[in-house]
């Protein structure tokens, strides 16, 4: 009796083992699957920038022709499953099941959707680049706030519009303006941090910082062109100053300075 009676307790144990394993595993929700064919590039459009990407198999190969588009295809013919894609941007987690499939069949355009990612704390971005877009446009739907940061050099107009942080980031929003009928070509843009009183030119200390982000990548404009740059949030001392620096590709270029002030800086309103 006593026999029967562990073996009735272990199949208990058992059916009831099974049973905890058939929940599980209809709990786990299957992968998204996506078909290729080696005659079709699919080309998966991320919200934000990828950061990573691992493909499961060698029969598949993929590249990133721009920085938030993952482009995939099969190297050579093949049968059913293809293996997992999965693609990390800088807030979430994507993966999908890549099955083989005939050329009319094949995915050639793939969105990646909220229902296809989870969530990933990323150490180096706090704020993705989806969400950084969307406060810029913020910013720039805005009135100016600050009237008096501006400067003027060779038909050129530089203007501070408003300075908004949002956590650990400063939005600066700037318009430049052409008042001459001759197009301006971007050579470049420079941001730094120096000294405010130069005395003798082998004393200067200047810092160069860079945005994260900026809305538009603009090249040249006729009349005016308005932006958004967005920062790692900073500080410097009141000996110092702000700089932005907009040179001309001409040998000749005209160079447009706007000093900003780190009492405007402070002034700073929260988004």
């Amino acid at each position: 009796m006593k026999y029967l009676s562990k073996i009735l307790f272990f199949a208990l144990l058992l059916s009831a083992g099974i049973s905890q394993a058939q929940v599980n595993n209809a709990d786990k929700q299957p992968l998204k699957i996506i078909y290729l064919n080696k005659d079709i590039s699919t080309h998966l459009l991320s919200p934000e920038l990828i950061q990573s990407v691992d493909i499961s198999t060698k029969k598949v190969e993929g590249d990133i022709p721009v920085k938030n588009i993952l482009r995939v295809k099969p190297i050579d013919d093949s049968i059913g499953d293809l293996g997992v894609l999965t693609v990390i941007g800088q807030k979430y987690i994507a993966q999908y099941k890549m099955v083989y499939t005939d050329a009319d069949r094949a995915d050639k355009e793939i969105s990646i959707l909220p229902e296809d990612m989870k969530s990933l704390e990323h150490p180096d971005f706090k704020l993705s680049s989806q969400d950084l877009y969307t406060f810029s446009m913020q910013v720039l739907k805005k009135e100016p706030t600050y009237h008096n940061v501006k400067s003027s050099a060779y038909g050129m107009k530089a203007e501070l519009n408003n300075i908004y942080t949002v956590g650990d980031y400063f939005f600066v929003d700037v318009t430049f303006s052409n008042k001459t009928n001759i197009q301006y070509d971007v050579d470049q843009l420079r941001f730094k941090i120096e000294d405010k009183k130069i005395v003798k030119a082998t004393n200067v200390q200047t810092v160069e910082i860079k945005p994260v982000y900026e809305l538009y990548d603009t090249k040249y404009f006729k009349k005016q062109s308005r932006n958004i740059f967005v920062f790692n949030k900073f500080t410097f001392p009141g000996d110092k100053i702000f700089t932005i620096e907009l040179a001309e590709k001409q040998i000749s270029g005209r160079v447009v300075y706007l000093q900003i002030d780190y009492s405007d800086v402070l002034n700073a309103d929260s988004l």
